[in-house]
């Protein structure tokens, strides 16, 4: 699981108005850039949004997420928009990641947001991959829901209708654009995709039904997959839901898109660590709390941490264990380099690296009334070895690289990097 923070952002949308946007930024490498859009008059922050958005960051592709115009916090009126404006809003969301980011790569369509994005994918260049998630075969599902309920009154310029419990009022314009695109014109844009689909829908789906999804990949060319959410909901509710779909998502990107090109890694020898504010950066689908530590070392990620009773969330090794598991990796390495030298039936070594504080009556050499710092390692080695083999293996654990470095009492030398420095020319 990668760390990511959460970022709020702003771009301007189709008509020129502010739309509000989250962006969920992984930490170290991004394997793709999305684009997700939201379902009808739902918005960025809505739970499925956020956590499909979250758990897809979390395995390192970067994903924006905004607020259609005149939702949530975008400026704008709803009633003024369409579904056309909607799609245009997509065009410009994709050209703002490509001036400000990375250019999205994939798009992700949750409900009518899906049948945006099938829309959209034709406009955006550079895209190499789509998914829909409950999404209907065409925009003018809507638009009948809305005449079903209403009695299609051709003379209001406005309905007010309830869907899955939400009452809102909708103009007769956007009825009217939705009705443009038609099942023939979504039947098109789908035959013509030319890109990797994926299809995720819930056969329980009382909204959207399961037939839109069977619809969507009879008319799409291959390569195209279609995945079945058995048990879940429309707006997909459950936490474990989302989870899901992220986890599925993830795992169809790895394999459709192409590698991006690899970053090179550090050099070995040299580790980088980064605190991670709270509030702001998320391990594990949580918060960043008071000790967590991104550390990079060579092309490996992983975080540090501190325990629960020390104020510390317990979400990765503590310090000390990472310096004890640098000493107890670098035994056993050395032992199993010596002894494939030898020819010694060496089979595996198992090290146990405990830190401790003890007092000086304890040490012949410290200084009386002291406390010092010891490490006890205890070794064991399975293999058809004889004495004089496990007695030579027990004097080589001490020649370990990690070992000589500790016990060689190491300067560390602390310098400011000047680029951090507020006013620094080179900052």
């Amino acid at each position: 699981m990668s760390v990511f923070r959460s970022e709020r952002v702003a771009f301007e949308g189709a008509r020129g108005q502010s739309l509000a946007a989250r962006l969920e930024v992984p930490l170290g490498t991004v394997r793709a850039t999305a684009i997700f859009a939201h379902c009808f008059t739902c918005g960025k922050d809505i739970a499925a949004a956020a956590r499909i958005s979250r758990g897809l960051a979390a395995e390192g592709i970067q994903v924006l997420r905004f607020d259609f115009t005149g939702l949530g916090h975008s400026e704008g009126e709803f009633g003024n928009t369409n579904f056309t404006s909607n799609v245009d809003d997509l065009v410009a969301a994709a050209q703002w990641l490509r001036a400000e980011h990375m250019a999205p790569s994939l798009l992700i369509g949750h409900s009518l947001g899906g049948s945006a994005v099938l829309a959209a994918a034709h406009h955006i260049r550079d895209l190499r991959a789509v998914c829909t998630i409950g999404a209907p075969v065409e925009p003018d599902h809507v638009g009948r829901l809305f005449r079903q309920l209403e009695g299609d009154a051709p003379s209001q310029s406005e309905v007010e209708v309830d869907i899955a419990g939400r009452s809102f009022r909708m103009r007769r314009d956007f009825l009217d654009d939705i009705a443009e695109h038609s099942d023939e014109v979504a039947r098109e844009r789908i035959r013509d995709l030319g890109l990797p689909l994926l299809i995720l829908h819930a056969p329980e789906d009382e909204i959207v039904s399961i037939e839109h999804a069977a619809h969507i990949y009879r008319r799409a060319r291959h390569p195209k997959s279609f995945i079945s959410l058995a048990g879940a909901d429309h707006l997909l509710t459950k936490p474990a839901d989302a989870a899901w779909v992220a986890s599925l998502v993830a795992a169809w990107v790895q394999r459709v898109l192409p590698e991006q090109e690899a970053i090179e890694p550090a050099p070995h020898g040299k580790v980088t660590v980064s605190s991670l504010p709270s509030g702001e950066w998320y391990f594990d689908g949580r918060v960043g709390g008071r000790f967590l530590q991104h550390v990079e070392a060579g092309a490996h990620r992983f975080v540090a941490d501190e325990p629960r009773d020390v104020g510390g969330d317990d979400r990765g090794p503590t310090p000390y264990d990472l310096l004890l598991a640098g000493l107890g990796t670098c035994t056993s390495m050395t032992l199993h380099m010596y002894a494939r030298r030898k020819k010694w039936p060496l089979e595996t070594v198992r090290v146990e690296v405990e830190h401790e504080r003890v007092h000086a009556e304890d040490c012949e050499d410290c200084e009386k009334g002291a406390r010092v710092e010891r490490i006890v390692r205890r070794i064991r080695l399975e293999g058809e070895l004889d004495d004089a083999q496990r007695a030579r293996l027990l004097e080589i654990a001490d020649r370990c690289p990690v070992h000589r470095t500790l016990e060689s009492h190491p300067k560390i030398v602390t310098d400011l990097d000047s680029a951090a420095v507020p006013g620094n020319a080179e900052a």
